[in-house]
């Protein structure tokens, strides 16, 4: 039913009260409705026009009632409606009404047609059918021009505030170079990552801030442009804050869809890290990683979402929030890269154990360059020589750093010291050394003689060489943690994953290549190659092997990213479809999560502490054209 709240009309001198109305509650029998005039003069289009886009009101299926007439039954068919179009039937009041009438029929037709007969009382002869077509009448008639209205309410380019709004084509025009000015000054903030408002912004200002001092700046070197500019209406310069971002989330939007239309459907992986912004706002960063359709590796910044809780279960939620805002599904994944913090490995709740559990293909891979710091790391921290020798170094760097004249002084020195070199030569390291301590007085440690540890009674110890001590205790020792460490963060499911994919390294002639273990690396991807695929498989690396090995094009590469490349600009891809399939998985896995890392660098760049307050749509719409290669092309 509809909201009936009275509105009072102030404008009209009686007073009079309008109905309040809600178009989705606008009733669709005839028998239910309030009459046009009933509501207020400004809103009787609105009403037609949803009307007029719904149709009549006639049911078919419903069972209509009798009504008898001289002792006789007569009632309402459905096949009345048919070349009435202006015919309605009300179940409420089980009459019929006419459509147009209603809309737009006058209170001075009289009795014409039947008078207000089929506009608020309803036609209820069922024994007169007649009268249904009397009731249409001439060309002239009041249902004939009641037709003709609605015909032209619907046509919006005949409507008069279609007529209002109608420009020229000079006016387009204007329009069009405004605009594109615009959106190129737009552009060459956003790819420069720089402010668009200024402090002051007014006309008399000396620095308005660099969006309008660029735009003027092209106006005056652009004679069309700044006619355009100058003769510009004061409601439509296109250079208010809110224009801005619309344009900025306009490009943003459209650089997501060139990614997507790169993709075109495929495979690939996430490369996900966290971040805090300067308003200590937890971001996190998504980037996508796949082949293009020339084989070419894309790896393309796709969001940063604000995460309130960085648990996994909150980070995959916004994960799969912003892949289906882009269409994109979890079961395309076939690779999760991260650095390896608790809540993004954990093995029992981690982030890459939630989406393994959904997608056993999306393999999770550490980073590498991430892998070999915290190798670093903890060599550091469970050796007890490299922590004392990091210490020093720290304090070397602390005493120098802290002064600038002790800073100029070891630059000048390192300065003549490779002056030096170059022009006599490099000795080596040890005559180097040898010299530095006959320099100074200090003694030359004879590897031979019995080491001793300072501070300690030689008494029951056991006697080693210094050569045994620094090779086995101190060298042997630091390569043995790291090893460690090394396969500690490599699982033996991943060591065997990409112990396969080297076999598809095209150095030296294909000279790694395995059969057994490239069919075995299929078997990773059950999804990918089914029963059938893995005996087709075994047939295409027979042949695939041989031909690339006899090709001239193919024996001087150097990568699997260069053997994509060639295999597609020679469309041997298509010859050989699974093998192909086979590398596009193994360039897919994430190998490092640097272009992650660069996202945050222009993050901290683009919301700094004079921009503070920068909101995380404004952000995330500013960061999307910076990490595609193509928004503004």
């Amino acid at each position: 039913m509809q909201d009936s709240s009275p509105v009072q009309d102030s404008s009209s001198s009686s007073k009079r009260i309008h109905v309040d109305f809600n178009l989705e509650n606008l009733p669709s029998d005839p028998g239910l409705r309030q009459k046009i005039s009933s509501y207020h003069p400004n809103n009787h289009d609105e009403i037609r026009r949803h009307y007029l886009t719904k149709g009549p009101c006639q049911p078919v299926l419903h069972e209509f009632p009798a009504s008898y007439f001289s002792e006789k039954p007569h009632r309402f068919r459905s096949d009345w409606y048919i070349g009435g179009k202006w015919l309605e039937y009300s179940i409420e009041k089980d009459a019929t009404f006419c459509f147009y009438c209603y809309l737009f029929g006058r209170q001075d037709v009289g009795k014409q047609g039947g008078g207000d007969t089929f506009v608020t009382k309803g036609f209820k002869l069922w024994n007169q059918v007649a009268k249904l077509e009397s009731h249409v009448g001439g060309v002239n008639s009041a249902h004939s021009q009641a037709v003709k209205k609605g015909e032209d309410l619907l046509k919006e380019k005949q409507h008069i505030q279609s007529v209002f709004v109608k420009q020229s084509n000079k006016d387009k025009h204007d329009y069009w170079v405004q605009l594109n000015a615009i959106v190129d000054c737009i552009r060459f903030l956003l790819c420069g990552r720089l402010a668009f408002r200024g402090h002051d912004e007014s006309q008399g200002s000396s620095d308005k801030g660099n969006f309008l001092e660029l735009v003027q700046f092209l106006g005056d070197h652009n004679e069309s442009i700044n006619e355009v500019l100058q003769t510009a209406p004061k409601n439509c310069k296109l250079t208010h804050p809110d224009i801005q971002k619309d344009i900025v989330n306009a490009i943003a939007r459209e650089t997501s869809k060139a990614i997507i239309k790169d993709l075109d459907n495929g495979f690939f992986s996430i490369l996900v890290d966290e971040s805090r912004d300067i308003s200590v706002k937890e971001q996190m960063s998504i980037v996508l990683r796949y082949v293009n359709k020339k084989g070419i590796i894309i790896e393309q910044f796709l969001g940063i979402v604000y995460v309130a809780s960085t648990t996994a279960l909150s980070l995959k939620c916004a994960i799969e929030c912003l892949l289906c805002e882009h269409n994109l599904s979890l079961s395309n994944l076939r690779g999760q890269g991260y650095d390896g913090a608790s809540n993004m490995q954990g093995d029992i709740n981690g982030l890459k154990t939630l989406i393994l559990k959904e997608n056993k293909s999306a393999f999770y891979v550490h980073c590498f360059a991430h892998q070999l710091q915290l190798t670093l790391v903890a060599v550091a921290k469970n050796h007890i020589n490299i922590v004392e020798f990091f210490y020093v170094v720290s304090n070397l760097v602390t005493v120098v750093g802290s002064s600038c004249k002790r800073r100029d002084a070891l630059r000048d020195a390192q300065f003549a010291k490779i002056k030096e070199n170059l022009e006599n030569g490099v000795s080596s390291l040890l005559t180097e050394v040898s010299s530095f301590c006959a320099t100074h007085d200090i003694s030359i440690l004879n590897m031979d003689e019995t080491f001793v540890v300072s501070g300690r009674s030689r008494r029951n110890t056991q006697q080693k060489t210094n050569l045994h001590h620094y090779r086995v205790e101190l060298f042997y020792t630091v390569i043995d943690i790291q090893l460690q460490e090394l396969n500690n963060r490599f699982s033996e499911s991943n060591t065997d994953l990409l112990l396969c994919m080297a076999c598809l390294n095209p150095s030296n002639s294909f000279v790694a290549f395995d059969k057994e273990k490239l069919i075995h690396l299929a078997k990773f991807y059950p999804f990918d190659f089914l029963g059938t695929d893995i005996l087709a498989l075994d047939s295409q690396l027979q042949n695939y092997i041989f031909d690339m090995r006899s090709n001239d094009f193919f024996l001087e590469l150097q990568g699997v990213s260069e053997l994509a490349e060639k295999l597609v600009s020679t469309r041997k891809h298509e010859t050989y479809p699974l093998v192909y399939l086979l590398v596009k998985l193994a360039l897919t896995l994430p190998v490092a999560t640097a272009t992650v890392e660069r996202s945050f660098s222009a993050m901290e760049y683009i919301k700094n502490e004079l921009r503070n307050r920068m909101g995380d749509q404004w952000m995330n719409d500013y960061l999307s054209p910076n990490g595609a290669n193509f928004v503004t092309q």
